[in-house]
């Protein structure tokens, strides 16, 4: 597996990754302005996506790198590829490219009573990357509860 930046012919599956968990999160995919924040993200190279060594596209990310409060706009591994690193390797290479200390890199994901803080094991994920629960944040597009994540940065 390997993370690269995003291109614009990237746009399909970066598409295809979004309606994976538009269930979790509400609409995407047919959202203008999730394909302007796509568009924006790619062109100024904050846009990663891990890709397999037969192309296969597992995951995508999109980064905020704005010192010192950086922030994790969106991150989906396919269903296919959860649980196998990748969204680890993702967060990693983010923080490598963009994160220069001291800050703090910040997301927003599921309340801890929203369906999905289980069934998708966000809340887990990132508490081993060593983020803590913080400030609650507002509820997502389809009225789901919504937690602020937090991880200093050196």
């Amino acid at each position: 597996m390997c993370v690269r930046p995003a291109r614009r012919t990237d746009l399909p599956v970066l598409l295809r990754l979004a309606a994976e968990v538009e269930h979790w999160f509400g609409p995407m995919v047919r959202e203008p302005g999730f394909h302007r924040a796509l568009e924006e993200h790619i062109h100024r190279s904050t846009a990663l996506l891990s890709v397999s060594a037969q192309a296969d596209v597992l995951g995508g990310l999109l980064f905020a790198p704005t010192h010192p409060e950086y922030h994790v706009d969106w991150l989906v591994v396919s269903e296919a590829a959860r649980g196998t690193g990748v969204g680890r390797e993702l967060m990693a290479e983010a923080v490598r490219r963009f994160v220069r200390g001291p800050g703090s890199v910040d997301v927003v994901t599921f309340g801890a009573d929203h369906p999905g803080a289980v069934a998708s094991g966000a809340r887990i994920f990132y508490e081993r990357l060593g983020f803590t629960p913080a400030e609650v944040a507002e509820p997502g597009p389809e009225g789901g509860s919504r937690q602020v994540f937090r991880r200093a940065v050196g």
